[in-house]
This record gives structure tokens, C-alpha cells and sequence, in this order.
């Protein structure tokens, strides 16, 4: 059945997340399936004031951002706003036979609006809940008014939303024990295209050499600094790392807005000189530093965010046959086995950390093997192909009746 779905998006590429790569990945898929997509931005879309663009081959419709209110609230309503009247103006014109909402809420509320309007079915996909976000931005706390306000929007948007998808098993219990029912709730898991990884190549020694990280056992992470990925962990447990393994330094790519803190975390621990902090690098550059990591490290700290959402990094790092460590909140559980594709540890013990590393350091015989069965694993159960597919019920039978 020839469909015509229009995704409306928080944001999209040129700028680069998890979030991008994973609606990227999504176009691919649903493209070969033979699916016309189209594409809406919302005001939150930085740095564009165009009504359209085309990036990479992908043609993409905008909402140029107005001035907004910085009194709480008020931005939020005047963002939902734009993004609805930017809305109606192209589902009017493209006329889709569903209108796709991705997380967060504020996308989802205006395209339910616009749906009901024009006679469209809308679904909703929650990434993430917005309200759990916030509160590792520090905008809110558990429990508050604006937190219980927010997650009341969420569950009214589930309810009126046609059908519901998410990323996870840990999101879908969530999900049903609000109220909706099973059948409406649908896992779209995160995966990898394995065709775009390759198993790890070999040290760039010359960038080795230039990081000051040669005859060294290299301990990373790649990504963003956000507080939830609990960077901070890893620095607290390096001085105790390097007690028995004095050659361990620890490689840090990207940036964030836990930046700064880290930075000044490193001096305060006395192990400044045994991290290097990269900052961003170009994205095509990304592979030459994966490859000089020996044990990639995913740290993050318990909150209902990790408890409930899964990342892209460690099947990304599985799909490159790499060894990694990650703590044992929800969303790790459900990708990583543990001694078998990966080693978790339990999470906010900076000693639980030490230990795993030097347990996996020392214990190469099992390299191979772990690294295989990684790899394995994505090629199996976590690819896009087959995570795609699952679409098509939900999308068919929406499609039929309107």
C-alpha cells in the first residue's frame, strides 16, 4: 500500500543527534519500503529562518521561529503555536494520509489539533517524556508542579493520539500503565544500519601519538555531555583505575553542557594531564577516534530517563565490534548482555565501575569473543530493516479507515 506520511519533527539535520540519526534512519527505511515522507521542523530548529531547506538529499519544511516569552509556560504555548499553524499550512497542501508526530509533547499537541481538523489520523512516537528531560536540564524536579503538569499533557496526548509508538520496552510499560491500551502501543527499537559499521580498525598512531595517549589502554566515550551520562562517574573512579593500571587514560569526545564541570572535576581529582577533552570533532572524523578506544565506557546515572529509554551508542558500538562498559540502569539492561556482548556495572558506584574495567582489561582472552557476539547481536535483532517493518500494521490500518 503506497502511503503518504508527514513526520513532524523537534529538529532534524544539518544539526547532529540521536535524535537526527534516528529520524534519518527512519526515512531510509520507510523510503525502500516504497512510503512517500515528508518532513516538519519545529520552531526549535536552530539557526534556520527559511520556510523550506533540503539537506543531504532530504527536502524539509520549516517553522521559523518568532520571539517568544521567557515567562514559564508562555514559550511553550507560543512555540506549539507556530508549529500549528506552520502545520495546517502543509498538511493542507501535501494532504497525508497520517501525520506523524515525534517527541516531544509540544510537537505531538498541535498535530493532534491540526489532525482532528482536517481529518487526518495522527500518531505519536515518544522518544523520550519531556518531562523526565527536563528535570537532567534542571528546569524541573520530580514531583513538581510544572513536572505533574507535563506529564499529564503527555498522557492526555497518548490517549487522543490514533495509535502510539515508542522506542522501547521500558518506555511501553510506561506508556500502557497510563492508561493505554496494549494494543495501541507499538516498540519501534532503536537500531543500527549495519551496513553503515564496519568492525574497529586499527590506531591512527599518529593521532594517538598526538593526543599524548601512545602505550596507553584507552578508556572513552563519544557523545554529548549531558549530566544523566554520568561522566562524572568515570573521573571519580580514574584515580582509583590508576592505582593498578597507571598506563589507563581516558579519552573524551564531544561536548556538552556538562562540559566546563567535567573539565574542572579532572583538576580537582588531580588526573587533568591523564584526560584529554577533544571538543566536538567533524562527524566524518568520528570513526579515527572510535578506533583509538580500547574499552568504551557508558556511565550513566539512575533516573527515569535511563531507566525507561535506550541509547544509539552502545549498539553502535556493538555493530563496530567494540568492547564496552555501561552501568546497569533499564535502558542498558535491555541491549547489553552482560559478560556475553558487553559488562555492566552497577550504576553511581564509582568503585563497580573500577572494578569492571580492570576485570575487562585484564581478561583479553575473552575479547574476541565478546566483540563478535556484539556485532552478532545488531545483525540480528537490532537493524533498521526489520525495526522499520513494524510501522506498517499500525500505519495500514489507520490509512484504511480515514
Amino acid at each position: 500500500m503506497s502511503l503518504r506520511i508527514l513526520h513532524v519533527l523537534d529538529h532534524s539535520i544539518p544539526l547532529h543527534s540521536g535524535y537526527t540519526f534516528r529520524t534519518l534512519s527512519i526515512l531510509r527505511e520507510q523510503r525502500k519500503l516504497g512510503w512517500e515522507t515528508f518532513h516538519l521542523t519545529s520552531p526549535k530548529q536552530i539557526d534556520c529562518d527559511v520556510p523550506e531547506e533540503n539537506v543531504d538529499g532530504w527536502h524539509f519544511y520549516r517553522t521559523p521561529p518568532e520571539p517568544v516569552s521567557q515567562l514559564p509556560g508562555l514559550g511553550e504555548i507560543a512555540l506549539m503555536r507556530q508549529l500549528e499553524r506552520r502545520l495546517q499550512q502543509v498538511a493542507e497542501q501535501l494532504r497525508p494520509n497520517i501525520i506523524h508526530a515525534h517527541s516531544p509533547v509540544l510537537n505531538a499537541l498541535p498535530a493532534l489539533r491540526v489532525g482532528k481538523r482536517l481529518g487526518i489520523p495522527v500518531v505519536y512516537e515518544v522518544r523520550a517524556f519531556w518531562e523526565d528531560a527536563a528535570v537532567d536540564h534542571g528546569t524541573t524536579s520530580e514531583g513538581s508542579l510544572r513536572y505533574d503538569l507535563t506529564h499529564w499533557l503527555e498522557t492526555r496526548a497518548l490517549k487522543r493520539a490514533h495509535h502510539v509508538f515508542t522506542i522501547c520496552e521500558g518506555l511501553r510499560s510506561d506508556i500502557v500503565a497510563r492508561g493505554i491500551p496494549v494494543a495501541k502501543v507499538t516498540v519501534i527499537s532503536n537500531a543500527v544500519d549495519i551496513e553503515s559499521f564496519e568492525p574497529g580498525g586499527q590506531p591512527d598512531a599518529a593521532l594517538k601519538a598526538q593526543l599524548g595517549q601512545q602505550d596507553a589502554s584507552v578508556i572513552g566515550f563519544i557523545g554529548s555531555f549531558y549530566a544523566y551520562e554520568g561522566l562524572d562517574l568515570l573521573l571519580d573512579a580514574l584515580p582509583g583505575i590508576l592505582v593498578q593500571r597507571p598506563d589507563v587514560r581516558v579519552l573524551l569526545v564531544g561536548g556538552g553542557p556538562q562540559d566546563a564541570a567535567l573539565k574542572a572535576q579532572a583538576q580537582r581529582l588531580g588526573v587533568a594531564d591523564k584526560v584529554v577533552f577533544t571538543g566536538r570533532v567533524p562527524h566524518d572524523q568520528v570513526q579515527r577516534y572510535y578506533d583509538l578506544v580500547d574499552v568504551l565506557v557508558y556511565p550513566r546515572h539512575s533516573m527515569r530517563l535511563t531507566e525507561l529509554v535506550t541509547p544509539l551508542k552502545p549498539l553502535e558500538a556493538m555493530a563496530q565490534g567494540r568492547l564496552l562498559v555501561a552501568s546497569d540502569v533499564g535502558g542498558h539492561k535491555e541491549l547489553i548482555r552482560h559478560g556475553e556482548t558487553g559488562m555492566l556495572f552497577k550504576a553511581g558506584s564509582a568503585d563497580a565501575l573500577t572494578q569492571t574495567v580492570f576485570d575487562l582489561l585484564a581478561a583479553q582472552a575473552r575479547w574476541p569473543a565478546m566483540r563478535e557476539a556484539g556485532r552478532r547481536f545488531v545483525e540480528a535483532e537490532r537493524n533498521w530493516t526489520n525495526s522499520v517493518a513494524n510501522y506498517a500494521k499500525a500505519y495500514s490500518a489507520l490509512a484504511s479507515n480515514s
